[in-house]
């Protein structure tokens, strides 16, 4: 279902319809009162994103928690820029939202990079919330820099990204300094179900794999061997295809430390293609937790 400009205007008019939502979002209908635990019809606190309890006057905050919570632009900016980033294949740049919002480029930045930890979710937290459970691809790749030479792994200035892919279902990608066994293989266990199939490429150090109990095939890239029955990267790839390009056409170059906020970005846009035109929803979803 698209979700067409007019109508994300049309919903979201101005701060204080934002605030609502994000109210509605966090505390329901009618919620306990913090303060005195009675169910309450809070009140709008004029000049304050706060509402107040009709039996006891608490002040209740819905931004605290949030990215909007210390930040003085207004929450239809906020908004506008996560409909901007949800409404595009490649999401936008920190330009484009100074652009849209008509706002300086520091507060754009900064803008698009605490959406883009809103974005993460969990995927890149210490402990995934549940581990992938039926089929899962494997693969690594290499962003910015350049390669020296035609064959072989890795580049100077180039930073290495591991993708973890359940076919039919989410990718968790991370930022590595190393693409090795003493990296590889914990964050395979991190993600990945001991009962799982894996398929990966015939870099060495997957070959460990079944030692911890996983089903592992393989494809033989060096041998042009892309598909060995059930076993291929093909998804994982198509994902690499869409981050890369991506950064090239709307960010042009993103730095090593900033590029893992970056692949949370394009994951979660892939992660919630279903969602279609209400990806927004989605991601206003995530500032209740």
């Amino acid at each position: 279902m698209k979700y067409p400009f007019q109508d994300f205007k049309a919903e979201y008019p101005n701060d204080d319809a934002c605030l609502d939502r994000i109210l509605a979002l966090r505390y329901g209908g009618r919620p306990a009162c913090p303060s005195c635990g009675k169910e309450s019809k809070l009140h709008r606190v004029s000049g304050r994103r706060a509402y107040a309890c009709q039996h006891c006057g608490h002040h209740v905050y819905p931004c605290v928690g949030t990215p909007f919570e210390k930040s003085s632009t207004p929450l239809t900016l906020w908004f506008h820029a996560m409909y901007l980033m949800t409404a595009t294949r490649n999401g936008v740049s920190a330009k484009e939202l100074e652009r849209q919002l008509g706002v300086t480029y520091k507060t754009a930045w900064r803008i698009g990079h605490e959406l883009r930890k809103l974005m993460a979710d969990g995927f890149s937290a210490p402990t995934p919330v549940e581990p992938l459970k039926t089929h899962v691809e494997v693969d690594e790749t290499y962003v910015g820099g350049k390669r020296k030479g035609k064959r072989g792994r890795g580049a100077k200035n180039k930073t290495i990204v591991v993708g973890v892919l359940e076919r039919g279902g989410d990718i968790r990608p991370t930022v590595v300094k190393e693409a090795n066994s003493a990296t590889l293989i914990p964050l395979v266990r991190k993600h990945v179900d001991a009962n799982a199939i894996v398929s990966t490429d015939e870099y060495s150090p997957y070959r460990s794999l079944p030692r911890y109990g996983y089903a592992h095939g393989t494809v033989r890239h060096g041998a042009h061997e892309y598909v060995n029955g059930i076993h291929h990267v093909n998804s994982v790839e198509g994902f690499w295809s869409i981050l890369k390009r991506g950064i090239r056409s709307t960010h042009v170059h993103v730095s090593r430390k900033y590029l893992q906020n970056y692949a949370n970005e394009f994951a979660f846009r892939y992660n919630n293609r279903k969602a279609g035109g209400r990806m927004f929803d989605v991601m206003l979803e995530m500032t209740r937790k």
